[in-house]
């Protein structure tokens, strides 16, 4: 069974987002994040990844919101295996890929390869909600531990 692992609020002021559930609901701080397209911050309660991000460009961000836009941006889903959930979505009729938003990431079949941890490939659903799958989990996450350390030093992808 997929597990939600992920949840990711787009904000304009990330530092003032990460302290308000820091403080209020004491969140860890697990990451920072700055590159090129995203800044902000992976929080966790040790079950769930809650990521905190200003998007740096409206591709990213998805073209139907932009980066202006604030609010709960997309979700989260650990699975078994990446292209038994593909084949299922697929056979659903009711969930497609985010191709715009994958080729900026450089996610899927093309991009970056399964096992580095956090978003594998980017899907919308029903009623356009956005949301992440990975077999590997995110940073902050039970099953995604080992890789905290690795992942600790490396640009993060949402």
């Amino acid at each position: 069974m997929a597990q939600i692992r992920h949840i990711a609020i787009q904000t304009q002021d990330e530092e003032a987002t990460k302290r308000f559930y820091v403080e209020n609901f004491g969140l860890k701080e697990v990451r920072k994040l700055d590159s090129p397209r995203t800044s902000g911050y992976f929080l966790t309660d040790g079950h769930i990844n809650l990521a905190i991000l200003r998007f740096k460009n409206d591709v990213i961000a998805g073209a139907e919101r932009g980066m202006g836009w604030s609010g709960i941006h997309h979700i989260g889903f650990q699975v078994e295996s990446l292209d038994e959930i593909a084949a299922k979505l697929e056979r659903s009729g009711a969930a497609k890929p985010r191709d715009d938003i994958n080729v900026a990431l450089g996610l899927g079949a093309d991009g970056a390869p399964a096992g580095h941890g956090n978003v594998e490939v980017r899907y919308a659903g029903p009623d356009n909600v956005n949301f992440d799958i990975s077999q590997t989990g995110w940073v902050g996450t039970p099953s995604n531990k080992s890789h905290d350390e690795k992942l600790s030093t490396e640009t993060a992808v949402s």
